[in-house]
């Protein structure tokens, strides 16, 4: 693995005052998208910038909240699967065809004492990284009409790690995107487990 790794932050103009804090809070690179044009540009648009660079880099959503330490975390597991898709986010609510068998992966993670379970497709964009040899590939097959997560996945076609203990919760607020399946997102999107600590933020 690369020894440095970077961050950048996919965000929408209507949240740009707290995509400004987090980037400034991570040095991280921002891409704004400031017409609408969707997360499957914008993450497309990361993904290319990521694949100019050396180092391993980690991508964020706008709506992300990093735990305490968040950097140093990531570090580690990165070090431990520097080959791999590398989700630092397990959510409830969506995809809701996936919940149950998230559920059954936790309780299985809790019986065998390991920390992460292994998932065929990245299913959040909130945080994630992957691997620098897996972006010419994926930008190569990338599909513009797919939710970013899949569209990354479906190009990847590997399978992906998530922390039992997810690095980064998810603020559950109103939805700007418009989804390629025009449902409505009004499940309730926060980590099923987030790692000890407090919020980066929290009072």
């Amino acid at each position: 693995m690369a020894a440095q790794i970077m961050f950048c932050v996919v965000a929408h103009h209507s949240r740009r005052e707290q995509a400004e804090r987090l980037s400034f809070s991570l040095g991280a690179k921002l891409f704004m998208d400031d017409e609408n044009h969707g997360s499957n540009w914008n993450h497309h648009r990361a993904l290319v910038w990521a694949s100019q660079k050396s180092s391993r880099i980690v991508i964020l959503e706008d709506d992300a909240i990093p735990v305490q330490g968040f950097d140093l975390l990531v570090f580690d597991w990165l070090l431990r699967f520097p080959d791999q898709i590398v989700s630092f986010y397990l959510g409830t609510g969506r995809p809701p065809g996936k919940q149950l068998e998230i559920a059954m992966r936790l309780i299985d993670s809790d019986k065998a004492r390991t920390d992460f379970i292994v998932l065929k497709r990245l299913i959040h964009g909130v945080c994630y990284s992957v691997p620098p040899a897996m972006l010419p590939g994926i930008l190569k097959r990338w599909k513009p009409l797919k939710g970013a997560d899949y569209a990354i996945s479906d190009a990847a076609r590997k399978p992906v790690i998530y922390p039992v203990r997810s690095l980064v919760d998810h603020d559950d607020g109103e939805v700007v995107e418009r989804h390629p399946d025009r449902q409505f997102r009004t499940e309730r999107r926060k980590a099923w487990r987030l790692h000890p600590g407090r919020s980066r933020w929290q009072d």
